[in-house]
């Protein structure tokens, strides 16, 4: 059989398929519908008349136990219990009662009807009729069984009485000038639960007053009365009094407060700073700060100064000469400045010494020196080889790791074939803050080189330094390909084969591939061959060459590549054969029906025996049939039944096998 003949494989059936037709009795299918509960082996229906009438269900009542705590006798405490139907029809709370008439009821209608999920609150009230524990019972009666559901109820009845306090114990006063006065607050509160009555409030002990309350006062159980306590001494020394309440306290119906105070001489002269203390915080080395301090008399007499110092490594003072008089109400400016030498932290004490009273007047200093301290990420770097013509850039991190601000303001190097960037100077680097610039190596001649990059700065290890190197090399320019030779084989006409070609740049510098074009057979096409393309050192680009004949026969060709790579531009030879393919059908052939038929179904399996499927889908008339749809390499069995006027199907004909090539 010649290139692209159909191949025709010839079956025979044997014997006769007599209309034999099947009894097609329709399938009756039962629905058993199991109610109510779940039934193994359900028989029959059955039929639900439809949800039966909702009852009353069961109901719950929160919290079981409701506590009062403690109640005054005679005054009224309530409390909140729920009634909740958790259930899924409705259900009815007929009665609510309580066992001690102490107790009370408020809040719910009853009888009350609930539905499913509703809820409802009942207020418990006690008032109980003297001290004691009072307890009772609320029974709450419901539900279709009519259940009962019951809450403990508990409460403590105490008689009301009140009860004093006061803010404090004692009260000091102080030291008082002689012709002036101190004061101070004493607070009076009723802890009770009853009106508390002060009937009376005295002072005793020279120099001591009371005033801001009247006599009687009446303090309501929670509340508070404020006593103001003067002290107005007439001679300078220790004074002490008593402050006495009376109350209606029956258990402490007498409360004394002690009094103390001190009675100092008016000085001739009095000494005040505006500052209690200095503290200049982070000040630089070599550099300063300073903080003014004004000195006020605020006596009565003029105070003489007679020295002013301070102490403190990097601490000075100035701004008055001494002696120095300062009159009532009078004032000098002194002036402190802090120059650290050194990093770290210093402490010291202004002192003013005077004839004023309190002499010396002290005021303490502080502040902490800080510097830069400027870090790298590496003081060296080898750039390894370079091509000549390309670069190679390293970053480099600077750190201030010390305690104020870097400021850096010089970054260079000097050096050819090496540059620095990307770090604008002046710059300032906060402590524990980072800067970051790149150094480059650009050779333009083979052979060895070196550099130093110098930073300059505001640091202690100014000017730091980095030192570079690296070795400058020729370019060399290959590319390999993975194939020079592409063998398509046989291809059939009207498809496709396509191979990939690998180019790999083998040398130490970018090559470009300028053309990429294919010559001789149209059979042959290029894809994916974007040029031009720039392939760096190690790096590879891939196209594709397609192989489409469509016609028989040997197809050859060519594909060139050019680039700026030593020994472009670079041939690939392509070879290849169209082919065509050969389709194979089976005929197959039966005897006529001895019956009545009026058409005949032909049936297909991979298996002898089981799974035919019909293939014909237009009935078939004649006693032929032709099978087109055939795979190559596989082997098929069939069989046929014969149809009547009615639809009715035959028994299968014995069976019949075809091989396909």
């Amino acid at each position: 059989m010649g290139m692209g003949a159909m191949k025709k494989a010839r079956v025979g059936l044997s014997g006769r398929p007599g209309v034999r037709p099947r009894n097609l009795e329709p399938l009756l299918l039962t629905l058993a519908l199991c109610c109510t509960t779940l039934i193994s082996g359900c028989a029959g229906i059955v039929t639900a008349s439809g949800p039966a009438n909702p009852t009353n269900g069961a109901f719950q009542v929160s919290p079981s136990t409701v506590s009062f705590g403690t109640v005054v006798v005679g005054k009224k405490g309530t409390q909140s219990v729920t009634v909740m139907n958790p259930g899924t029809s409705s259900v009815t709370i007929s009665q609510a009662t309580v066992s001690n008439p102490q107790f009370s009821l408020t809040g719910m209608t009853l009888p009350m009807t609930m539905s499913a999920g509703q809820s409802a609150a009942i207020t418990v009230g006690v008032t109980p009729t003297a001290a004691g524990p009072v307890s009772g019972t609320l029974t709450v009666t419901g539900g279709s069984t009519s259940s009962s559901q019951a809450v403990n109820l508990t409460a403590t009845a105490v008689t009301a009485a009140p009860q004093i306090g006061v803010s404090a114990p004692s009260l000091n006063l102080g030291s008082v000038t002689v012709g002036s006065t101190g004061s101070s607050n004493l607070i009076i509160s009723n802890t009770g639960n009853a009106d508390l009555t002060v009937s009376g409030v005295t002072v005793s002990g020279a120099g001591f007053a009371a005033s801001g309350l009247v006599a009687p006062k009446v303090i309501t159980a929670g509340q508070t009365a404020s006593v103001s306590v003067t002290f107005s001494p007439t001679a300078a020394g220790a004074a002490t009094g008593t402050l006495s309440i009376s109350s209606s306290d029956t258990a402490n119906p007498k409360v004394n407060v002690g009094l103390s105070g001190s009675g100092t001489a008016a000085p001739t002269g009095q000494l005040q700073a505006n500052q209690t203390a200095l503290s200049f915080g982070n000040v630089a080395t070599k550099s300063s700060s300073a903080k003014q301090v004004v000195v006020t008399n605020t006596g009565t007499a003029a105070a003489s100064i007679s020295a002013v110092s301070i102490t403190g490594t990097g601490f000075s003072v100035s701004g008055v000469t001494t002696p120095a008089t300062v009159n009532p109400s009078g004032q000098v400016t002194l002036t402190v400045t802090f120059a650290p030498s050194a990093a770290g932290a210093v402490s010291g004490t202004l002192t003013v010494t005077s004839n004023a009273s309190g002499s010396p007047l002290t005021i303490p200093v502080s502040g902490t020196g800080v510097q830069p301290a400027l870090s790298l990420s590496a003081t060296s770097f080898n750039f390894g080889s370079v091509v000549d013509g390309q670069t190679k850039s390293q970053s480099f991190t600077i750190t201030n790791s010390g305690s104020a601000a870097l400021t850096i303001s010089q970054l260079s190097i000097s050096a050819a074939g090496y540059s620095v960037n990307g770090l604008t100077i002046p710059v300032t680097v906060a402590p524990a803050a980072t800067a970051t610039f790149k150094a480059t190596f650009a050779p333009t001649t083979p052979g060895a080189s070196s550099g130093t990059i110098s930073i300059v700065s505001n640091a202690p290890n100014s000017p730091a330094t980095v030192t570079l190197s690296g070795t400058g090399v020729a370019p060399t320019l290959t590319l390999s390909f993975s194939s020079t030779a592409m063998n398509f084989g046989n291809v059939t006409t009207g498809t496709t084969s396509t191979i990939t070609e690998t180019v790999t740049n083998t040398g130490n510098a970018n090559v470009q591939i300028s053309l990429i074009s294919q010559t001789g057979s149209s059979s042959y096409l290029l894809a994916g061959n974007a040029v031009p393309v720039t392939v760096s050192p190690g790096q590879h680009t891939t196209f594709n060459v397609v192989f489409n004949p469509t016609v028989t026969g040997t197809a050859s060709g060519s594909v060139v590549v050019t680039s700026n790579a030593a020994g472009s531009p670079t041939t690939i030879s392509l070879t290849g054969a169209g082919v065509q393919t050969v389709s194979h059908t089976v005929s197959l052939s039966w005897a006529a029906s001895t019956s009545t038929v009026t058409s005949y179904n032909v049936y297909r399996s991979n298996t002898t025996g089981v799974g035919y499927v019909k293939i014909n889908s237009v009935a078939v008339t004649s006693v032929n049939y032709t099978d087109s749809t055939v795979q190559n390499g596989t082997t098929y069995f069939y069989v046929t039944t014969a149809v009547d006027s009615g639809g009715n199907e035959s028994v299968f004909s014995n069976e019949a096998s075809a091989v396909i090539p």
